[in-house]
């Protein structure tokens, strides 16, 4: 149950959270980050979990079973257990068609909470907005404050579609609309998402809490360039081009193998050093265009350059950051941008859009560059740059290492608990929660 702490003036006490339910509805928290629908979203959920845990807060994470065998529930880690709900048919479903099993899914959640001895929940985070439409009702039938983050928005995304992209549905709008009517605190990743909530859903801005995410400092962390090439199989002086994410037209890994081709175009004997690596697998509208890539790298005339590799876990893909001369980030959306702080920790520059959170994630002209647009000629330019001077390269490199130590996931458990404590203070105030 909910801890107190003493406090000072007219609340004399502070209340904390004792246990929280996480709603990760159409992506679970042990899914390789990557591929499907598993992304930063899904490594932000187990590393606050785990720094709840830590804290002496026990936290059950929710998703949807994809798979008879899984097991009702998985110690994610201690204090942090994931609870597979059964709700609709096993196997992966797209997510427009989840909307039609929250009522299993909430029926679910709610006979776990009967079931388990451990006490209630006194709040409920939810992530996402298909989460947070099975996460309202629950709240409300526990009677505690749902808390709310988008991570995306419908109506920011379908105001910078890539071409061929397909716009985010009506139903999605509308959803997050009545989140945020109906939250008791939202969580905006960014100055810039908090605005996005106030401006474009009407959110009060009394409810709206920003909490920047943060990086695992002690993963991502500079290290031997060449023992990473050396792991990746490349020779020591090759030019690494590194796009780290899922394959979809939303993250535009295109831009990044359109650049490498003008930026031979500008220097053709960068060719026999160069490489072109995108980590990561199909997601959404990518699983439509299996061959994106490959074909478009035959058609530019650099498939020998483009290595496509799939998502790997990140003791793995530290070495790919360490390697990598620069890391590319040419989203069309993109709410913060954790791929571009943990390629800084480890000491590699950025190349990315000034779109959505990326202008926090990176500092611009100190720890990387931001681009306005998605121009591959822009990019190309940037990066020729980064090649052929390499000591502001390394400048860069050294000043994305302090940029990203102020970026933990630490401080971002403690921005996170003070916004639950004010959640709590409230839902005391007005009983039963809003």
């Amino acid at each position: 149950m909910a801890s107190q702490t003493p406090g000072t003036g007219a609340q004399s006490q502070t209340v904390q959270p004792g246990r929280i339910a996480a709603i990760s509805l159409h992506t679970s928290p042990l899914d390789q980050p990557g591929t499907g629908d598993a992304g930063g979203m899904n490594v932000y959920i187990v590393e606050v979990a785990k720094r709840l845990a830590e804290r002496g807060i026990a936290v059950d994470i929710f998703t949807r079973a994809t798979s008879f065998e899984q097991p009702p529930e998985v110690e994610l880690a201690p204090g942090v257990t994931v609870r597979n709900i059964a709700a609709g048919p096993y196997g992966t479903l797209d997510k427009t068609a989840l909307i039609n099993y929250l009522c299993p899914f909430v029926h679910g959640m709610l006979r776990a909470e009967a079931e388990h001895l451990g006490g209630s929940y006194d709040l409920v985070h939810t992530h996402y907005w298909l989460s947070g439409q099975a996460g309202w009702p629950v709240a409300r039938e526990w009677g505690v404050p749902l808390v709310h983050s988008m991570h995306t928005m419908a109506r920011v995304k379908n105001m910078s579609l890539a071409e061929g992209d397909t716009p985010e549905p009506e139903e999605r709008v509308r959803g997050e609309d009545a989140l945020v009517a109906l939250a008791d605190r939202l969580i905006a990743n960014t100055d810039d998402e908090a605005a996005q909530l106030i401006n474009y859903y009407g959110a009060s801005p009394s409810r709206v809490s920003t909490v920047f995410p943060g990086v695992d400092l002690t993963t991502f962390t500079p290290g031997s360039r060449a023992e990473s090439l050396r792991r990746l199989g490349l020779p020591e002086d090759t030019i690494l081009l590194l796009f780290v994410g899922r394959v979809q037209r939303l993250k535009a890994p295109d831009v990044l193998l359109r650049a490498a081709a003008r930026l031979l175009e500008l220097n053709p004997s960068l060719r026999d050093r160069l490489v072109v690596a995108v980590v990561g697998g199909q997601s959404g509208t990518g699983y439509r265009e299996p061959r994106l890539l490959s074909d478009l790298a035959d058609s530019l005339g650099i498939a020998d350059l483009v290595r496509l590799e799939p998502p790997c876990p990140r003791a793995e893909l530290v070495h790919y950051y360490r390697a990598a001369t620069v890391t590319v980030v040419p989203s069309h959306s993109e709410s913060f941008g954790l791929v571009a702080v943990e390629s800084q920790a480890c000491g590699t520059p950025v190349v990315a859009a000034r779109v959505g959170g990326l202008p926090t994630a990176v500092r611009d002209g100190v720890s990387g560059v931001l681009i306005d647009g998605h121009d591959p000629h822009d990019y190309a330019n940037v990066l020729h740059r980064m090649i052929t001077e390499p000591r502001w390269r390394e400048r860069m490199g050294a000043a994305g290492i302090h940029h990203a130590s102020g970026l933990s996931w630490e401080s971002t458990v403690d921005g996170l608990l003070a916004a639950y404590r004010d959640a709590l203070h409230q839902c005391r105030l007005t009983v039963p929660c809003r």
